[in-house]
């Protein structure tokens, strides 16, 4: 039997990916989550004898005739060949044959879905009318991670940065410069305590496996997007400072395995999902510390990825090649 697979590269992804796009597959990406339409399956995240971290993520929603995964994980040594440290790849499948029907680079997609549920995060969960932000990182995603919170919240004007090294980072800047309109600043802030006590919205984008602040840093009516615990081991928030919170989730059960709540397992949560589909109540008291553990669900790539897919097909783009069975 004739069969064709559709091979959708960088450049074909970033041609068909819209900001407008992301945002609405990773809502609804949420709801399907929340409302049990989708099913996650169990993660594989495994250190490798080469130094880095290779992952799979996958699931499926039957509605939609949808059902994938994505291979990804994190190589630290790329950076020294100048290339991106973070590497993924998606693959849709028709379930009901099993037969694949779209491979495509991950990179931008996980870069843009998590941006997206950040301001998801954000829109949901912080004071609307904060005006400070402190992100840790200088990565792609911490960038892509403040371009999303001013989206998110047009409110805010200070804008702070903490680097690894402490000092500062021109390439981010630079990505960053756009952001720095309509009265906005963005600042290197070198002591990271002071930067967070003077922010109304934290978020941490590393790789760290130690906390970046510390708790008692973090004032009242502080909202944090946590992104970069996704892995055992990983964490970036200080001890003590989830059990002072309310604490959302994207997913329960990987939150715990994988994500900040590994080191405070017996805490309530609720997940992002469940609010958004009314499952679940939140209302924000103006002393509130709200904590949102990002650990990325694999309906955000795959609810994307068939976005993508369907515009490849209705635009031409790609490569398709006959796969026969």
């Amino acid at each position: 039997m004739n069969n064709q697979l559709l091979l959708l590269d960088r450049d074909a992804v970033a041609r068909l990916m819209q900001p407008d796009t992301v945002l609405d597959a990773v809502r609804t990406a949420f709801t399907l989550h929340g409302s049990g339409q989708g099913r996650g399956f169990p993660v594989v995240r495994e250190a490798l004898a080469t130094g880095g971290v290779f992952g799979i993520k996958s699931g499926d929603v039957a509605s939609r005739d949808l059902l994938g995964f994505k291979a990804a994980g994190f190589w630290p040594g790329n950076r020294e060949l100048g290339s991106e440290p973070h590497q993924a790849t998606i693959m849709l499948f028709d379930p009901a044959t099993g037969r694949p029907r779209c491979i495509m680079d991950g990179n931008a997609i996980t870069t843009a879905r998590t941006a997206a549920a950040g301001e998801l995060g954000l829109r949901t969960l912080a004071r609307q009318e904060a005006v400070s932000l402190c992100v840790f990182g200088t990565g792609v995603q911490a960038a892509a991670q403040l371009a999303a919170a001013v989206r998110a919240l047009p409110s805010l004007r200070e804008l702070r940065y903490v680097s690894r090294s402490g000092q500062p980072d021109g390439a981010f800047e630079a990505r960053c410069a756009a952001l720095g309109a309509n009265g906005r600043t963005l600042t290197h802030a070198i002591d990271a305590d002071a930067a967070v006590a003077a922010s109304d919205i934290v978020v941490t984008a590393t790789p760290a496996r130690g906390p970046l602040f510390s708790a008692d840093a973090v004032r009242p009516g502080t909202h944090i997007n946590a992104v970069g615990a996704d892995t055992r081991g990983k964490r970036e928030l200080p001890e003590g400072l989830l059990e002072r919170a309310r604490v959302v989730v994207d997913d329960q059960r990987q939150a715990k395995a994988l994500g900040e709540m590994q080191w405070a397992t017996g805490i309530d949560c609720v997940q992002l999902g469940d609010l958004l589909t009314g499952q679940a109540w939140f209302t924000r008291e103006p002393d509130d510390i709200t904590i949102f553990d990002m650990t990325g669900l694999a309906l955000q790539d795959l609810v994307l990825g068939q976005y993508l897919f369907d515009a490849a097909r209705l635009e031409g783009d790609g490569l398709s090649i006959a796969w026969p069975w």
